[in-house]
């Protein structure tokens, strides 16, 4: 069932809209190209106060890192691309996230988080060639 609401969005069953049935499925993808490469995905769509970290995974390196995962999603470049809009309000928001995060010290299951440095990577989802979404890490994209 589809239904519009008052923001202009379409919702599709369950209450999610298209967009984000969009951004879950890039979320997918990503996670499942982490995991191809060895990592381990210990949390997706974490919710810390009015932010949320889309992965929380670890990269088995060497060297090893607990890594948050920003996963950005574009259907074109029209409007710029997925790495653009990962802009200093998206930032100012995942800091404020991973504070939250390290001083509750526990993944959202329970089990605390590894002792490992952390980092921040990106992940742009765009469409390639024929149409099939073909997807790009960026590592350490906050420099920390």
């Amino acid at each position: 069932m589809r239904r519009l609401r008052e923001d202009g969005a379409v919702e599709v069953g369950g209450g999610r809209t298209i967009l984000q049935q969009t951004g879950d499925a890039a979320e997918c993808l990503v996670a499942g190209l982490l995991m191809a490469r060895g990592w381990s995905v210990l949390a997706r769509n974490v919710h810390l106060g009015r932010s949320e970290l889309d992965i929380i995974a670890t990269d088995p390196g060497p060297p090893g890192r607990l890594v948050v995962v920003e996963v950005r999603w574009r259907r074109s470049r029209s409007f710029g691309g997925a790495e653009e809009s990962f802009d200093g309000r998206k930032q100012t928001h995942i800091r404020a996230a991973i504070g939250r995060l390290l001083e509750r010290g526990r993944l959202p299951d329970g089990s605390p988080l590894p002792h490992l440095p952390l980092a921040v990577d990106l992940a742009v989802v765009e469409p390639g060639p024929g149409g099939r979404p073909r997807a790009r890490l960026y590592r350490n994209v906050l420099g920390e």
